[in-house]
């Protein structure tokens, strides 16, 4: 079995193509998660799409027939030609997709390294695919080391002590742009960790903050909690072009923001889209200055300076959290840790078997018969038992049930050598 990592980033994409390869709600990665494992080479899949990345990770038998399938459906998906998908794509398979998937849950390959959205990002992509019965152990085995891996980063390094995010970033380029937000009025359209991090940044600066969103009780929750004003989702038509300022990152599906309800203003705007795919779609100059996401990669690359020394160290906890993934994987095969039962239990026999001639319980000359006899009485014995184990290792708790034998196991070699060495 192997792990295949297929990632467009903001390392190897436009915007524009990562629009494209976007899964925006439940519906559509549902989909795309069936058509994925419904290759005979795939086992195993979840996919992450954020405003950075679209990724498929997933645990396959066969590296080529797997990786052929993925750009197929991703071509077929985004109507962007397959040679141009693969000429763009990293390919990750093995200890490189794993080294890869730690990079990322660490927020290394983040476009603001240290920021603190990926993992829970990274999360629910897995929660989701896991739940849904998309993905199993293989994948569950490496996200859990994924996430510890992440855990040992912060913990090794200060490079998410004074976290980050696009929003944050998004707000330094705002107070670049203009000498003073208080009194400003801003519109925060969605009620996501990107809108609520921009709210509080916006309040904090002494701007007069309005959100808005399709659900109004979710709106109302999080003006109460950071401390804004409320409008109605229905009039964005009519108080679009009354702020200077606008902050957006909803999950809808097509823009929400366009040429018919822009109208001219005396003053400058500064509208920051942060959806993807975008939330508006904008082709005019009425003094709208417009950021996506792809156009705060100055500020960005700012933040990657400063945190130069503490990514190193990051990456080296990351390289050896790698080896340790593989050398704990080896450990849980099933079928060694029964012939490693089955070992221990022979050579249990042969101990006993010499202890009872030793103490003239049966003659020498019948010495093989009794060994022959103590080995199939544990045959006997450890064939339910080691069925069992056969069994359970489909089931996610396996790792757990395979781990108490192994510490079982262990313990009883030392006690079993530590009586052979006495019978000499």
């Amino acid at each position: 079995m192997h792990y295949l990592n297929i990632s467009f980033s903001h390392k190897n994409s436009t915007l524009e193509i990562r629009e494209k390869l976007s899964y925006p709600d439940e519906k559509h990665l549902s989909g795309c998660l069936t058509k994925l494992n419904a290759s005979e080479a795939i086992r195993e899949s979840f996919l992450i799409s954020t405003c950075n990345r679209m990724e498929v990770f997933c645990n396959c038998t066969d590296i080529a027939v797997a990786t052929e399938h993925i750009f197929n459906m991703l071509s077929d998906r985004a109507g962007i030609a397959k040679e141009e998908l693969e000429g763009r794509a990293d390919i990750f398979d093995d200890s490189s997709a794993i080294h890869h998937l730690f990079s990322v849950a660490s927020s290394l390959d983040s476009m603001v390294i240290g920021e603190t959205q990926i993992a829970g990002q990274l999360k629910e992509a897995f929660r989701f695919s896991y739940d849904n019965g998309f993905s199993g152990k293989k994948i569950a085995r490496a996200m859990r080391s994924a996430f510890q891996c992440a855990a040992k980063v912060r913990n090794s390094t200060d490079i998410s002590s004074k976290p980050v995010s696009i929003a944050s970033v998004a707000v330094s380029q705002l107070k670049a742009l203009m000498d003073d937000l208080n009194g400003k009025k801003a519109l925060v359209i969605g009620i996501g960790e990107m809108s609520e991090i921009s709210a509080k940044h916006l309040i904090s600066n002494g701007a007069d903050v309005y959100i808005m969103n399709r659900t109004k009780d979710k709106a109302v929750a999080l003006a109460n909690e950071s401390g804004a004003k409320v409008i109605d989702y229905a009039e964005l038509p009519n108080v679009i072009n009354e702020f200077e300022i606008l902050f957006t990152a909803t999950s809808s599906p097509k823009p929400i923001i366009t040429d018919e309800i822009i109208k001219p203003c005396d003053f400058d705007r500064y509208w920051f889209d942060m959806a993807l795919p975008r939330d508006i779609s904008y082709h005019k100059g009425n003094r709208i200055n417009l950021y996506q996401i792809d156009d705060l990669k100055s500020i960005v690359s700012k933040n990657m300076g400063l945190r130069e020394d503490s990514a190193r160290v990051a990456h080296g906890v990351i390289g050896r959290a790698v080896v340790e993934f593989f050398e704990w994987l080896s450990t849980l095969d099933v079928e060694p840790l029964i012939k490693d039962i089955y070992t221990k239990a022979y050579l249990t026999a042969d101990v006993e078997t010499k202890r009872a001639v030793s103490h003239g319980y049966i003659p020498k000359e019948y010495e093989a018969e009794a060994r022959k006899m103590c080995e199939q009485a544990l045959k006997r014995f450890l064939h339910d038992m080691t069925a069992k184990m056969r069994s359970v290792s489909q089931e996610s708790k396996s790792d757990m049930v395979t781990g108490s034998m192994q510490f079982l196991v262990e313990e009883k070699t030392e006690a079993i050598n530590k009586f052979s060495k006495g019978q000499k």
